[in-house]
């Protein structure tokens, strides 16, 4: 089995993108009435998904794919908790309409509610709805609310913690991801995206968060941010900050996806990177959706990357589904529930 631990809707209905464009239309305007989620069959679904995800899946040889709300489009910097609450909602309940059609290759991962000063106390309720009602397995935690100021307490500040208690309780990771950067100075895939992560692993370096919640587990996606290239930086600055080891202080909580997009990215990313903590993903039909004229392949056809490894079958094995397993318990059982 290939578990892709990164897939967004990025292909969702129209109807669903002019629900949130009457929102922010609505923040002009404080007279007009609160927007409406727009109807949206299951025909549109369907169109949307097989012509692009599902079909992807397919013809790049994947099996299941943890699938979240669009990341750039979770706008947390954008209008009040009442705007961010009901955005997330109607965008957590399309995931779950499209694991309801298709339960076999698709398995939610849930947005958040943030918005920036706001307390946790909403993300944490989402959280267990999504969790408890909807059946999610995990979630997208947003550590910059204000989309590229950095307004947000580090991640391993105690502002937190009250989500980490809950993630802790319902026995569920975070992928650390920023949304959309409303600050000129950073593209948001291109420069916020990586800054953010890169960011947050050094925010775990100088905290002590995993020794307040061991169980706890972040997946840093887009391969780490700049982390493994710059691996003796943080093993220096660990040493320098009197922190433990990094395998010790760090790396028994914290994992990477594979969607670095070019062959020696991967190859860096396995030299450097124990394979216990490197789970496979694309975010296919994500940031970086064009063919690579040096190649002739995807960019994000990341399952081509990790083939070309030389490594034991039994390493891509554990990169490819086993890994995800064990860091997505929920995943695991219900797995396991089917028999598989």
């Amino acid at each position: 089995m290939i578990i892709d631990c990164h897939g967004h809707y990025t292909t969702a209905p129209a109807a669903h993108q002019k629900f949130r464009d009457a929102q922010i239309a609505g923040l002009k305007d404080p007279s007009a009435p609160p927007a409406k989620a727009t109807a949206i069959s299951d025909d549109e679904i369907r169109e949307s998904i097989e012509k692009n995800q599902l079909r992807l899946q397919k013809e790049r040889g994947s099996d299941l794919t943890l699938f979240s709300p669009r990341a750039s489009a979770m706008g947390h910097h954008i209008g009040n908790e009442a705007i961010s609450l009901a955005w997330t909602r109607a965008n957590n309940d399309l995931i779950r309409r499209v694991v309801d059609l298709y339960p076999e290759n698709f398995v939610g991962v849930c947005q958040l509610p943030q918005s920036p000063g706001v307390p946790v106390a909403s993300s944490v309720a989402e959280l267990e709805r999504c969790v408890r009602e909807l059946e999610f397995v995990g979630c997208n935690l947003n550590p910059d609310p204000s989309g590229g100021h950095w307004t947000s307490p580090p991640l391993t500040d105690r502002h937190w913690y009250p989500f980490y208690e809950k993630m802790v309780e319902l026995d569920v990771p975070a992928m650390v991801h920023v949304s959309a950067s409303c600050n000129p100075n950073f593209h948001a895939t291109g420069a916020h995206y990586i800054n953010a992560d890169t960011t947050a692993f050094m925010q775990f370096i100088e905290g002590d968060l995993f020794r307040d919640f061991s169980t706890l587990r972040f997946i840093i996606p887009h391969g780490g941010g700049a982390v493994p290239y710059h691996w003796g930086r943080y093993r220096g600055l660990a040493d320098m900050l009197k922190r433990p080891p990094l395998e010790h202080h760090v790396m028994k909580n914290v994992f990477f996806d594979t969607c670095v997009y070019h062959q020696p990215g991967i190859d860096l990313l396995v030299r450097v990177i124990d394979v216990d903590n490197i789970l496979f993903g694309s975010e296919m039909v994500g940031a970086v959706r064009g063919i690579d004229p040096r190649t002739g392949h995807y960019f994000d056809d990341t399952r081509r990357y990790i083939d070309a490894l030389s490594i034991p079958a039994t390493d891509k094995a554990r990169i490819f589904a086993s890994n995800a397993r064990r860091v997505f318990p929920r995943l695991d059982a219900r797995l396991k529930a089917r028999g598989q």
